[in-house]
């Protein structure tokens, strides 16, 4: 494939991950579902909730379908990077896209059974969606840890590379660090139904959510700085075979 070719897929590749913000921001603003349900719901209250938000729930599973797709170049992208730093494929890059493919289960599936109970409430019993409930909130959190060996392959890479001009900033390493971290307690939502660990508690919900969106903007942004300094690296490096040539005639 021709460099210049390669390149831009490169950078449409890292795009992905701002269309891929867009999408799931849009997609959980419109399903009603940027604020978590209350674990003590009943049954009665799982129904209204299902009932109320019927289409916009089930728009939301539409849009997250139409969207997920951009996950692949973005995760492949990534690991293409962080192969730079291993000077080939390795174990952190090669962990980064196996996790990376794996991830968008952690919230696709979950709203597939959202989905299921949304589309049409009248044909269960209000104990069957207060289940089916329970299983998306479960799963959308605490299947969170999915993504943990996806970010910390990302952060100690970042922060093992010793070139002169590093493929990403130390800082974006730790951001890595901290994101896999903070998503942990969501393992023990199945275990609480009420407080900070319960899946619309601050440890398990309110926190990684924030680095989420946080990690989802800074992710591509340092991938198109990244691609910008192969492409800079690239033309040195012809310089230079370029020179060594004029040199040795």
């Amino acid at each position: 494939m021709e460099h210049a070719r390669y390149m831009r897929l490169q950078r449409a590749s890292a795009w992905c991950g701002f269309v891929l913000f867009a999408g799931f921001l849009l997609a959980y603003s419109v399903g009603n579902l940027l604020s978590p349900m209350d674990p003590t719901m009943n049954a009665q209250e799982a129904v209204a909730f299902l009932t109320d938000n019927q289409t916009r729930i089930l728009a939301c599973v539409a849009i997250i379908v139409l969207t997920v797709p951009f996950e692949y170049p973005f995760v492949v992208v990534t690991s293409l990077q962080m192969r730079r730093i291993e000077g080939g494929w390795g174990l952190l890059s090669m962990t980064q896209v196996l996790t990376g493919v794996v991830a968008p289960i952690g919230f696709f599936f979950p709203l597939a059974i959202l989905s299921a109970a949304a589309y049409r409430p009248e044909a269960h019993s209000p104990e069957v969606l207060l289940a089916m409930t329970d299983m998306f909130n479960l799963m959308y959190v605490g299947n969170a840890c999915i993504f943990v060996l996806q970010v910390w392959s990302i952060g100690y890479a970042t922060l093992i590379d010793r070139r002169e001009k590093p493929i990403f900033p130390k800082w974006f390493g730790w951001l890595n660090i901290v994101l896999g971290i903070v998503l942990i307690p969501g393992a023990f939502v199945y275990l609480n139904k009420t407080g900070p660990l319960a899946w619309n508690g601050l440890l398990a919900y309110m926190l990684p959510s924030a680095a989420y969106f946080i990690w989802k903007i800074a992710t591509p942004v340092m991938l198109l700085r990244a691609v910008k300094h192969e492409e800079a690296e690239t033309v040195e490096q012809g310089v230079g075979q370029e020179a060594a040539q004029v040199a040795s005639s």
